[in-house]
């Protein structure tokens, strides 16, 4: 007696059926939640999670007005100094043991 269910294809593929749509929707609202702790929630309003074609997660960061790019580059820059700072603080801590 064969099955009730029809079998998977293609055509009933739905991404929220996918790993990779979950992790993209986790992305965003990562990226999202950082964005609105910096003041910056309505300068991405086309901030979204997407899949293409053939299934790859996306995030859709959408178009922005070149003040928001801007204050965005500084925001990575200091974070990238924060980083270098903590790393040579744990690096001249390391030596100081040895």
């Amino acid at each position: 007696m064969p099955s009730e269910e029809p079998p998977e294809d293609a055509a009933r593929w739905s991404p929220l059926e996918a790993d990779e749509w979950y992790a993209a929707r986790n992305a965003t609202t990562a990226l999202r939640d950082v964005l609105t702790a910096a003041g910056m929630a309505r300068d991405f309003p086309y901030l979204r999670a997407d899949l293409n074609a053939f299934g790859h997660g996306l995030i859709e960061l959408g178009r922005v007005s070149p003040e928001t790019a801007e204050r965005l580059a500084e925001l990575l820059r200091r974070a990238l100094l924060c980083s270098r700072g903590s790393e040579e603080a744990g690096n001249s801590r390391t030596r100081k043991t040895d």
